[in-house]
């Protein structure tokens, strides 16, 4: 077995009670499309309101991932290549996916916007500053939406999938 560094934060987006198979799939896919190594994964990233989401925890605890959320506060600040005016009218944030893998790649542990701020300009070791401005973007994969039917008593559901590399050059 092939090792690898384990750079890749995977940003999750997905409906309530899609099934760890619908988001693994997905993310099987996303990976075979860019040629990235899924043992490369550090962990998965999504809003916290998805933090209980049985799917996803299924998922990290069979894979051996972290789980990390961030508030919607927090995913608002994150300039993203592909808003979505649907999930910001239905859950007052512009993006899931694309945002929590910045995010976790930039290691934002923060727990309001007005330290995210303070972060921003006394730690100018996290260079945050120039994520938001797009000079040095994580951001590998652009958001991925899949979408899966129930199949013979399994949940389907859709899930939106976003990896950024935390590797620094």
């Amino acid at each position: 077995m092939k090792w690898y560094p384990r750079v890749l934060w995977v940003g999750i987006g997905c409906q309530g009670g899609t099934s760890r198979e619908v988001i693994e799939s997905a993310i099987t896919q996303v990976c075979r499309n860019y040629d990235l190594a899924e043992g490369a994964i550090a962990g998965i990233a999504t809003i916290d309101t998805k933090g209980n989401e049985v799917g996803l925890i299924e998922l990290c605890q069979g894979r051996n991932w972290p789980l990390k959320t961030f508030s919607a506060e927090i995913l608002n600040l994150i300039q993203v290549p592909n808003p979505s005016t649907i999930v910001s009218e239905s859950i007052g944030v512009s993006s899931v996916a694309e945002a929590a893998a910045i995010c976790a790649t930039i290691n934002l542990e923060l727990s309001t916007a007005e330290e995210y701020r303070y972060k921003q300009i006394c730690n100018h070791h996290l260079h945050l500053s120039a994520f938001l401005c797009g000079s040095k973007n994580p951001l590998i994969v652009p958001k991925q939406i899949f979408r899966s039917d129930c199949k013979q008593g399994s949940r389907g559901g859709a899930v939106t999938v976003a990896i950024a590399s935390a590797e620094t050059e």
